[in-house]
């Protein structure tokens, strides 16, 4: 009942400022016009972990529900993604011999390989609190499987000579997994009618196939797929890689057309401000002053940024695909969060603004929500993941989609 109560409030919210000028803060000058904008389901927390990849994935393709016009659209469960991402996960990590990178995070196009290999499960059914918690904390659960799975590689890389490893070590993983997580229902009931997590993946009608993941960086060939090389791409996914002025005119499009868009960012940024619900390159990086720091997983407000910038426009700093290429190269742009895009807006200077949801809970003024500026945008992005019918024609054909 709590969920459809926010749920009503939140379209009551965001549908009345349809044609109103909007800000981001109460005693802000921004004055964002409303270009497109698009229903999303409530803003979610996801707590003390690292798992924003599934948060707004799963915001994403509930989303895709709405469009696609289901009534009522479920609220997919988080925790059932990350349960089954942890064995596959570990699967490679023991293949690899720990040479990949086994932790908290993801990617978007995790969703899809999961649901087609275990299904979905409506939150409801399965919330992932096994341990007691009303909100996620993986703060234990992580420490402990991580030392874990630390142990059968030791085992693994220390056997003797005619020894092997068991298949105990899947159980032991399991066990752990079903201690913090829950067991995952083989069957569930959700509104009147039996279904088991396959089956409920067909129930919702999505085809996982639809999806693409889209990037942009000159070390790699234009208009060709390529592996975009950032720790949390365990399963070794692909993007499209596409100019700079075709991932903004890819994503800008498909909010005019009716579409959300997945966005995977770096936000350890000082022009990225939650508790202002706005995000910004001010040409004068010296403007901004940061308090403290962001926390691992990123999964809060960070620390603190001050600025007259998070409230009076200034001018920002020029993003072309050199200096892009630059923060990618030289680590200064990582992969550190992911989100949803739901709206385009444009502040009164002219400057367009995206509207993103986050998992963070709803304790700033746009109440989950900030506004992204298009520089911001172009320096940060990783990567954005759409439905490929999103993609404008020309550059659908040379993708070859």
């Amino acid at each position: 009942m709590q969920k459809i109560c926010l749920f009503i409030g939140a379209i009551l919210l965001l549908k009345g400022v349809a044609g109103q000028v909007v800000t981001n803060q109460e005693n802000s000058s921004y004055k964002f016009e409303k270009i497109a904008h698009h229903d999303a389901t409530p803003v979610q927390s996801q707590g003390y972990t690292g798992t924003c990849w599934s948060f707004s994935a799963l915001s994403f393709f509930e989303s895709e529900l709405i469009r696609k016009g289901m009534k009522d659209a479920p609220s997919l469960s988080e925790m059932f993604i990350v349960r089954h991402a942890y064995q596959e996960k570990a699967e490679k990590y023991i293949r690899m011999d720990g040479k990949i990178n086994f932790a908290e995070g993801g990617a978007f196009h995790d969703i899809p390989y999961i649901i087609k290999r275990y299904g979905i499960v409506p939150s409801e059914v399965y919330q992932g609190l096994n341990y007691g918690s009303e909100s996620h904390n993986h703060t234990e659960f992580f420490s402990g499987i991580e030392g874990y799975m630390n142990g059968i590689l030791s085992y693994v890389q220390n056997m003797r000579k005619g020894a092997s490893l068991s298949e105990t070590w899947r159980a032991g993983l399991a066990g752990i997994l079903d201690a913090y997580l829950g067991k995952v229902p083989e069957k569930f009931n959700y509104k009147g009618k039996e279904y088991s997590p396959e089956s409920f993946a067909k129930h919702i009608g999505l085809n996982m196939d639809d999806y693409v993941s889209i990037t942009s960086f000159s070390h790699h060939p234009y208009y060709e797929k390529c592996m975009l090389a950032i720790p949390d791409n365990w399963a070794w996914g692909t993007s499209f890689n596409v100019p700079l002025e075709d991932m903004v005119r890819i994503t800008e499009e498909a909010l005019k057309n009716g579409y959300t868009v997945a966005w995977g960012a770096d936000v350890s940024e000082a022009g990225f401000n939650f508790r202002e619900g706005i995000a910004i390159v001010p040409e004068d990086p010296a403007t901004i002053q940061v308090k403290g720091k962001d926390n691992k997983n990123f999964s809060d407000a960070g620390a603190e940024r001050e600025s007259n910038a998070f409230l009076q426009p200034v001018k920002e700093l020029e993003i072309t695909q050199a200096l892009r290429q630059t923060g990618y190269d030289n680590k200064t742009t990582q992969d550190d969060h992911g989100m949803h895009i739901t709206g385009l807006y444009k502040e009164a200077n002219g400057t367009p603004f995206y509207l993103v949801k986050n998992s963070w809970g709803t304790g700033n003024h746009p109440k989950g929500y900030l506004y992204v500026s298009q520089n911001y945008f172009k320096y940060k992005t990783i990567n954005v993941y759409l439905h490929k019918d999103a993609l404008p024609k020309d550059i659908r054909t040379k993708l070859k989609l």
